[in-house]
């Protein structure tokens, strides 16, 4: 059964109802992260799972950036919604791929009326990386930082289906 690494928001947790969305696909990991000390820390989110090896990497908002950098470290698909790529200085690091062919695909949901996250500032830093990743990028127009369930669903589904597993 496939392992799947889950990165929480900055003030959230791992519904139950997502959490039931998710575990139809394998088995969820989703760990209690204190942001308030360090907002990127995918090393020492990995080191809590020495033991795991993940198929794929699912994040929202500073879950998402930490899943962002996670999916390269560990050379595996993410599925992102409204990561702030661009708020934060992301440590470029020579990843190598593992399992891919490239760098580790990305699918990325944005909110166009997003009052937490620029979308703006994610799509310039994707902008600024186009030869690094194959990326699926939606944007809603209408779509605020929350992601409500039937979206949430829809876009695992359409993730998962593209996965090979």
């Amino acid at each position: 059964m496939m392992n799947i690494l889950y990165l929480h928001g900055l003030k959230s947790k791992l519904s139950d109802e997502k959490r039931k969305i998710l575990e139809r696909y394998g088995n969820v990991f989703a760990p209690d992260i204190d942001y308030s000390r360090d907002y990127i820390q995918p090393q020492r989110i990995l080191e809590t799972y020495t033991e795991t090896e993940f198929n794929v990497v699912i994040g929202s908002s500073m879950g998402g950036l930490n899943a962002y950098m996670v999916s390269e470290m560990i050379g595996r698909p993410a599925l992102l919604f409204n990561p702030p790529l661009g708020k934060y200085e992301i440590q470029e690091q020579p990843f190598v791929p593992r399992f891919t062919k490239g760098l580790s695909p990305k699918q990325i949901l944005l909110g166009g009326k997003d009052d937490v996250v620029d979308p703006q500032e994610t799509l310039a830093f994707l902008g600024n990386h186009l030869q690094k990743n194959e990326l699926e990028i939606k944007i809603d127009p209408n779509l605020g930082h929350r992601i409500p369930l039937d979206l949430f669903e829809e876009q695992v589904e359409r993730f998962f289906s593209k996965l090979c597993y």
